[in-house]
């Protein structure tokens, strides 16, 4: 057992930690690419026309990059008190603003319709899980509460559950404090809202930030190595000691991280083979319990 004191719940960062959004997002804006381009009814402007088709799959990777990072320092600001709070937006909605922007300063304006810009923005609904996730939650469920504790809103968060077979016991939000993480309020609401305290609670990301601010609420703390998640120094976090348990890359994950915590882990469903009908009434149960916490 990896703590003397385990947790009883653990609190999910999301994005990038439980789902790879890095490819599907690139994947999708490169098939849009390829719609407007072949879409015979479109009327693109041929300097618009070369431009795009002059983007290859590196350029869209920092287009993606660059839309993250939009996110990032949108969900800081609230969380600072930067932003005012009647600023205040949903991811989805910040998602679909900073996209036209990127569109803008991009120089492709044109290349897809509103319309279009709306439903690429909702690929954040659609985020392929790391390949070990699904059967690593279901393993975690064995002896812990699973819970997201993402800045993603909850409509995002349950499309996530059910496209991913996330299954999740209790989806939260940081929507629900009207704030993002790294803000107090969303580390100290979710242990709250499950009637523990905060040290009973383990944040787990693929993100030292995130971390660094569970640790500073009170919570324990689980880092998983993710490929290009990481923008800390991993070895100044080692040296500061507020990681208080690491899964590295080599290792397999959320199915490491199950073994680590002391869960029984059935080596047959390693690789998100089928659960069976158990497990689908755990992710029901899952959605209802997010459903009743709101």
């Amino acid at each position: 057992m990896a703590f003397p004191d385990p947790p009883r719940a653990l609190l999910f960062d999301v994005f990038g930690t439980c789902v790879n959004w890095r490819k599907t997002v690139v994947d999708s804006l490169i098939e849009w690419k390829h719609r407007a381009l072949n879409d015979a009814s479109a009327s693109l402007a041929s300097a618009l026309r070369l431009r795009a088709s002059n983007l290859d799959d590196e350029d869209w990777g920092r287009f993606a990059q660059e839309w993250r990072n939009s996110y990032m320092t949108y969900v800081r600001g609230i969380a600072r008190g930067d932003i005012p709070p009647s600023e205040y937006k949903t991811i989805d909605e910040h998602h679909y603003e900073s996209l036209l922007t990127l569109v803008h300063d991009w120089d492709l304006v044109g290349l897809w319709r509103l319309t279009d810009i709306q439903t690429i923005s909702l690929v954040w609904h659609r985020l392929e899980p790391w390949k070990e996730a699904p059967s690593g939650i279901r393993e975690l469920n064995k002896l812990y509460w699973t819970c997201t504790l993402s800045n993603g809103n909850m409509e995002l968060l349950r499309d996530l559950a059910k496209h991913g077979k996330l299954e999740w016991t209790h989806i939260f939000s940081s929507n629900m404090w009207d704030s993002y993480k790294p803000s107090p309020k969303v580390y100290l609401g979710a242990a709250k809202k499950l009637g523990l305290q905060p040290g009973e609670c383990a944040m787990i990301a693929a993100h030292l930030g995130d971390l660094k601010a569970a640790k500073s609420n009170g919570l324990k703390t689980i880092y998983v190595e993710r490929p290009q998640e990481e923008t800390m120094d991993r070895d100044e976090a080692k040296r500061e000691g507020f990681v208080d348990l690491w899964v590295r890359a080599d290792e397999d994950g959320f199915v490491a991280l199950a073994e680590k915590l002391g869960v029984d882990v059935d080596r047959t469903r390693k690789r998100g083979l089928s659960a069976g009908a158990n497990n689908e009434n755990v992710w029901k149960k899952g959605m209802t319990d997010a459903a009743n916490s709101l």
